[in-house]
Order: C-alpha cells, then structure tokens, then sequence
C-alpha cells in the first residue's frame, strides 16, 4: 500500500496547489491512498463545506484537523457526512471522531488524529489517547496505523514515536507548518516531525508577512491573512506499508511553477 500524506493546507493558495498536482502525484507516485490535514484550509482558519467538496475531488481520501478544526461553525456537521476528522482526545460528546477505518486495495487501513498539549486548547493525555486507540487498533487484528499527531512541541512528537514505533505504521507531525528534515523509518514505523505546510512558502507560516511581523515589533495582536498571490508550493510525505510496517519513506515537493522533486528519503533506523 502507498499512502500519501499531506501537511497543513493553508488558503487559496494551498488548494490550488492540492488540485494542481494531487492527481499527478497519485498516478506518478502510484498513491492507493491520501491524508491531507486542512485545519487552515480556508483562508487559514478551519474548513468550509465548499473547500472540503473541492479538496476531496482533487483526490484526497481522509483529512485530519487541530487546535483550528472549529473556526467554522459548519464544522459539526461536516464531521459526520464527511470523512473529516477531529483530535480523538477532545472529551465525550464532541461532534465527530478522530480516528477511521477504510479498505484500501484488499487491506485495512486506520487513520488516527491526536492533538498535543503544549500550546494547545484542554484536551485529554495525547499519550494515552494513542496508546488506548492503537492497542484496541491491534487487538482488532488492524495492522496499518497510520497517525497525524498535531502538536506544537518537537518533543511530544518525538516522544510519541518511541512509545509506539512497535505497534503503529507511521506518525507524522502537523501543525508548526515547517517541514523537517528527520524523516526516519525506526522499528518498521515511518516518522517525520513535520510534514510543513502546503500553500504560501514566501511569507510567515503561510500568511502574510506584515501582521507576524508587527506583532513581534508591538506585542499587539493582528488577524492573519492568507495572500492572494505568493509563491506556492505543496509537501508530501510518501509512504509505502506491508503488513503493517513501514517500508520506504520519502518526501515530495512540487512548486508553482510546475517542478516537482523527491527532497528527503527516510534514513532506516537500525536497532541499537
């Protein structure tokens, strides 16, 4: 099985990127399967109806959400008719689920959404959320576990990892939207801190330039905004799973003006 995961979608500019060469990817890269996270996806706060029909025809199969997944009071219900995910530890009785099951080429395929604590709305333990979601996972005989774990501290993402490199297939970092160079393959589990964003790469975190940097100069707060023009570019991490392990892992950049590039191949972590 190929999967194909993609960071943050940020704006207008994100999703024109996605429908551009998401097509492209599936058939060059041979994708059975797409996750894109799109907590940013309209105009860089939460997900719209609309943009979710648009995303979803570009080819994207399931998306995950963060700290952003309610900025559109929409949201609620998308959640249900759609395969849409939230953090799975928000409390009982929050609209939606964070984790889903499809049938991918004859195998079983579990996408799980987390959301970290430092710097993040009160959620329940990131830690034994996952850990009680992947053991059940397992004890269901679901092999492919695959994780988008939202969180702003390098060191919660990295802390996940080695708790659950035996038992899940792969576990992507989203949400600083700065994409890192560790892509690894440790115990049979692919991983990377951060996927980075898919829109704006000329700007501050996708947005632009001018809000971030009065703010850091004032300390006075400032309502981001997404660029109407920028130079573009989308991330996608590629991962290839059998029987329940990651075996070959690499990034893909593409840019706006057509190019596409394998940037990073995973390194294959081998036991101490």
């Amino acid at each position: 099985m190929k999967l194909g995961f993609i960071g943050d979608i940020v704006g207008r500019p994100g999703r024109k990127m996605v429908k551009t060469f998401v097509p492209k990817l599936r058939e060059s890269e041979g994708l059975d399967f797409v996750v894109a996270n799109y907590e940013n996806a309209s105009h860089g706060f939460g997900l719209t109806e609309k943009n979710a029909k648009e995303l979803f025809a570009a080819g994207i199969d399931v998306m995950t959400g963060g700290n952003h997944t309610w900025d559109k009071k929409e949201i609620a219900g998308l959640l249900e008719s759609m395969p849409l995910l939230r953090p799975a530890n928000y409390p009982e009785g929050v609209p939606g689920r964070g984790m889903r099951i499809f049938e991918v080429g004859g195998e079983t395929l579990a996408v799980v959404n987390i959301m970290g604590h430092y710097g993040m709305p009160m959620v329940e333990n990131p830690f034994r959320s996952a850990a009680n979601l992947v053991e059940t996972l397992r004890a269901e005989g679901i092999r492919h576990i695959v994780m988008d774990f939202h969180a702003e501290a390098t060191s919660e993402k990295r802390a996940m990892l080695m708790m659950l490199k035996d038992s899940a297939s792969v576990i992507v970092g989203t949400h600083t939207h700065v994409g890192t160079d560790d892509l690894v393959i440790d115990a049979g589990c692919g991983y990377v801190t951060d996927i980075g964003l898919t829109g704006c790469r000329d700007n501050v975190i996708g947005m632009d330039a001018k809000v971030p940097i009065e703010r850091f100069l004032t300390g006075l707060p400032g309502r981001f905004d997404v660029p109407d023009k920028c130079r573009a570019m989308l991330q996608m991490i590629v991962f290839e799973l059998r029987e329940g392990r990651c075996a070959d892992a690499y990034k893909v950049r593409c840019y706006d003006d057509g190019k596409m590039e394998v940037s990073l191949k995973a390194r294959v972590e081998e036991a101490v």
